[in-house]
């Protein structure tokens, strides 16, 4: 059993410069687990906070499974997060740095287990989203320079 991705957040490395990242578990009820196996998840516009001593995620949306009884779960319930309490405490020490936030970045199951990994990232400038497309489209060019040449 290896890893088996069942969301990315493309999004999250364009918006934001990811310094750190970190894998943490899911709590989840049995029914998310059975949307989750069907691929139906959107990391959109979540994020990660610590409150209380406990990391949560938050605006994760599961879709409700269609086969549950009593009509499942709520799509975008907060869920806990379960990471160790030092990480817990020194990502909470980071995020309370001025213009950190937690994104997550992928959603997988690795070894049967729901995990998420979420960057520790601070949010871009429009001059560096700029940057981050030409250097993009620079490298593009140059595959396609190389793919022609070797054509030839």
């Amino acid at each position: 059993m290896g890893v088996r991705t069942i969301a990315t957040n493309r999004r999250a490395r364009f918006e934001y410069e990811i310094l750190e990242t970190v894998e943490a578990g899911l709590v989840l009820v049995g029914s998310e687990v059975k949307s989750l196996r069907a691929g139906r998840a959107d990391l959109k516009d979540s994020y990660a906070a610590v409150k209380d001593g406990e990391m949560w995620l938050y605006a994760l949306r599961i879709s409700p499974y269609e086969f549950a009884l009593d009509g499942g779960h709520d799509p975008e319930r907060p869920r806990k997060l379960l990471l160790h309490r030092g990480e817990i405490t020194r990502i909470g020490a980071k995020l309370a740095e001025k213009g950190l936030t937690l994104v997550p970045t992928s959603l997988y199951f690795k070894e049967g287990k729901a995990k998420v990994e979420l960057g520790l990232g601070k949010g871009k400038t429009r001059i560096d989203k700029r940057e981050t497309i030409k250097r993009r489209q620079a490298d593009r060019e140059m595959r396609r320079a190389v793919r022609h040449r070797s054509l030839d």
